[in-house]
């Protein structure tokens, strides 16, 4: 991590930087700020959409708690998060943390393929040659479609041969480690829980939507992100800009770095430099304050969100939970 910031605040001049910050449009802070919950709203309701089929009903309040609490796990171990959410929403709705924790892995399949999509979309829209400008993308975009067919594929396989899956696992695995072989078996379960919960074609298609819609948004946050550091009077801004620069820096947020420290930075300030000839200050800025801005807001959000249903929780006689009573083992396992 600090190796990251290092490359990515090299040749940055920080007294510049500040200065930037301190004339920030706090109109545009505050327009990004809504249109950032408002892309959080629509990534709950995805997921309200992918457990319906366990749970009808479930509220989008927590849903989107859980989502928060996910993220703020996040910021100080890298995928926790991603164990928490579940966690929570199965404590507070009353329902099996394991068909939750399927769900999880079913959005994440989501998200890489929409995010692969997404960056072959910027692509065909950067004016030059995007991939000889990042000579590892074309390696990463091969790398991922391959990975994402590869488990697709075997999900299909493992949903439609559960029961000869389970067989060859533990006559074959079960012969080195018995315990290995009942973890697998867990964790294929969890799969095909997951991918179960999306019945009919109507849920697909909805998930799609929403999908879609969630990239927007984020787009749409680095579009007015370019407004809020005045970078429009710098030169012209466009949703296409804002597009490229949301597709790439993406892969900064998902190297497993703490709150995705560093690794964000190096690559926003790469795109914006190296793409669009943004000085490296207004680009270190920019990443800054959307890591900075985004970060501040998972915590408080999921303070007050948290604070909220539990209280709703308290008054409607309905389980609570926190940081430390949603790992307890015998929850995960109900």
């Amino acid at each position: 991590m600090l190796l990251l910031l290092y490359f990515a605040f090299r040749n940055t001049n920080f007294d510049e930087v500040m200065r930037i910050i301190r004339h920030i449009s706090i109109f545009w802070l505050l327009v990004f700020i809504v249109v950032w919950f408002l892309s959080h709203v629509f990534r709950a309701y995805r997921w309200k959409v992918l457990i319906r089929s366990v749970k009808p009903g479930t509220s989008l309040l927590n849903l989107l708690g859980a989502t928060f609490v996910g993220y703020s796990v996040n910021l100080v171990v890298p995928r926790l998060g991603e164990l928490y959410r579940p966690l929570f929403l199965g404590r507070w709705e009353d329902i099996s943390r394991s068909s939750m924790i399927g769900t999880i892995i079913v959005e994440r399949v989501i998200d890489v393929l929409v995010l692969g999509i997404s960056v072959l979309i910027s692509v065909v829209i950067y004016p030059g040659n995007l991939l000889e400008e990042f000579k590892w993308l074309k390696t990463t975009i091969v790398l991922g479609f391959a990975g994402i067919f590869a488990i697709i594929l075997f999900i299909v396989l493992i949903v439609k041969f559960k029961d000869k899956f389970y067989n060859i696992i533990l006559n074959w695995v079960g012969k080195f480690s018995g315990s290995l072989a009942k973890k697998l078996t867990r964790i294929f379960s969890l799969l095909t829980e997951g991918f179960s919960t999306l019945k009919t074609p109507k849920d697909y298609a909805l998930t799609l939507l929403l999908s879609v819609i969630i990239m927007l948004l984020y787009a749409s946050t680095s579009y007015f992100a370019f407004y809020m550091m005045r970078m429009n009077e710098l030169q012209d801004v466009t949703f296409a800009m804002a597009w490229i620069v949301m597709s790439i820096s993406a892969f900064g947020i998902i190297i497993p770095t703490p709150g995705s420290i560093g690794s964000y930075h190096l690559i926003t300030i790469s795109v914006l430099t190296v793409l669009f000839g943004f000085d490296n200050d207004t680009s270190s800025a920019f990443a800054i304050v959307t890591h900075l801005v985004n970060s501040v807001m998972f915590v408080v959000v999921t303070v007050i969100l948290s604070a909220v249903i539990n209280k709703r929780q308290i008054r409607n006689g309905m389980p609570t939970t926190n940081l430390f009573s949603a790992f307890k083992m015998k929850e995960i396992e109900e």
